[in-house]
């Protein structure tokens, strides 16, 4: 059963919202005030909320935002009484997702709640109706953007990558890809509301840097939640923060007119709308997290920056690393096993064996290394990620043949392919 949360201070005006929502398979649960609604609803979370944001009796504007808080997976629509831009501006700026003025018809609103999955699967406020699982790069270049005519076949920008899942636009990482994402973003929803999420793997500058830069936060119809461990001594919210002060940047992240709400996680396990997320340390200097997402149409692992064979830690920086003291093997054991059958790995490559001679202890994975872990732990697909600053275009060509070359000789069928800007893989259950 769906649930739609109203809450309303002049019930008789809005008859075509309840007639919209007498339909098969829905509940509505009805309050005159926020904190009745919350009481009501006794942390059952509601597929979508509908909340009067002019009213005399409570301020609609910070119960949205409070709502917003409280159901981050829900649809929010603000009810205004006039059908006016400025009240849909001003209702958007407090987190809603969409409004409706008193002129609304039954029909708009079986048409809102006809993509809203049921309560297995809680929607997200980018649902637009049930479609395969999507992944594309944005950027795919380790430790410094390289733009220039060497670069043009794999891309140039670094760590970024959208999935679309579920209802749910879901960013790894903010690298300088992320300025080229936004741009699409821009042009795909044409200032009507976004909501994404976007998870961090740790704040080395090349998976943040792109933040800046993304014009969605520019706009007051967009929410972005932002999610990762704590970075370096310092809070996530303080490393975000801190890169777009001056005298590093004008505007600060706190001036946005965006709704940026920044999470700093604590469990392993969490959710993004119905997509469960499981976390796990990477092999990389300081803290640095990798994620797998299991989407209705398989999953997806993203480590884009993995060293294996070395250890990094002395201590562990987080309850999820290897313990103190534990063997290095140990901990590729444990990852084989996170990574486990997963459809899609996303995994650092950088170095040829070659290289990596030179570069032990760096934080980064030799291609050789890598393959091996995929075909331990059954990867039905793996793209090398985190090209060299250093590798153009016929470089990365050489060592994804390469990496070809040793699944081949042990007679595998994982598919081996290097990450490029713009590719797009579907994911698509049977």
């Amino acid at each position: 059963m769906k649930t739609a949360l109203l809450i309303l201070e002049r019930p008789a005006e809005w008859t075509a919202l309840r007639q919209g929502l007498a339909q098969p398979g829905w509940q509505t649960i009805e309050a005159t005030s926020p904190t009745a609604a919350l009481e009501l609803t006794g942390g059952r979370s509601p597929q979508v909320v509908f909340c009067e944001v002019f009213t005399r009796r409570f301020d609609g504007l910070s119960a949205c935002r409070a709502l917003r808080a409280s159901f981050p997976h829900a649809r929010l629509v603000a009810l205004c009484r006039r059908d006016c831009d400025c009240d849909r501006l001003k209702a958007a700026e407090a987190g809603a997702d969409a409004s409706f003025s008193s002129t609304m018809t039954p029909d708009e609103v079986s048409a809102l709640l006809a993509d809203l999955p049921g309560d297995t699967a809680p929607a997200g406020p980018a649902a637009v109706g049930r479609r395969g699982t999507r992944i594309r790069f944005w950027g795919v270049r380790g430790s410094v953007p390289t733009p220039g005519p060497t670069t043009l076949q794999y891309g140039g920008n670094t760590s970024c990558v959208e999935v679309r899942a579920a209802g749910e636009i879901i960013v790894l990482d903010a690298g300088t890809g992320l300025r080229s994402l936004g741009r699409a973003l821009e042009t795909e929803f044409q200032g009507r509301p976004l909501n994404l999420t976007l998870l961090i793997t740790h704040t080395h500058w090349d998976h943040i840097h792109g933040l800046p830069y993304f014009l969605p936060i520019y706009k007051p119809t967009t929410r972005v939640r932002i999610l990762g461990y704590e970075g370096a001594r310092q809070g996530l919210a303080s490393i975000l923060s801190a890169q777009m002060e001056s005298p590093y940047f004008p505007i600060g992240l706190d001036k946005l007119p965006s709704t940026v709400v920044i999470e700093e996680l604590r469990d392993l396990e969490f959710h993004v709308g119905p997509v469960r997320v499981q976390a796990r340390c990477a092999n990389h200097p300081g803290l640095c997290m990798g994620y797998r997402l299991f989407t209705p149409d398989g999953s997806i692992a993203f480590f884009p920056d993995n060293e294996t064979g070395f250890a990094h830690w002395t201590s562990p920086p987080h309850p999820g690393c290897v313990a103190a003291g534990e063997a290095q093997g140990s901990y590729e054991e444990r990852l084989v096993e996170f990574l486990r059958g997963v459809d899609v790995l996303i995994m650092d490559a950088q170095y040829t064996v070659a290289e990596y001679q030179a570069h032990t202890g760096w934080g980064h994975g030799c291609v050789d290394d890598v393959v091996a872990l995929a075909l331990k732990a059954r990867v039905k697909k793996l793209f090398l990620f985190h090209h060299d600053p250093d590798h153009d275009d016929s470089q990365v060509g050489q060592i994804v043949e390469h990496a070809r070359q040793i699944v081949a000789a042990q007679g595998r069928s994982l598919i081996v392919e290097a990450a490029r800007e713009g590719l797009t893989v579907e994911l698509k259950s049977a």
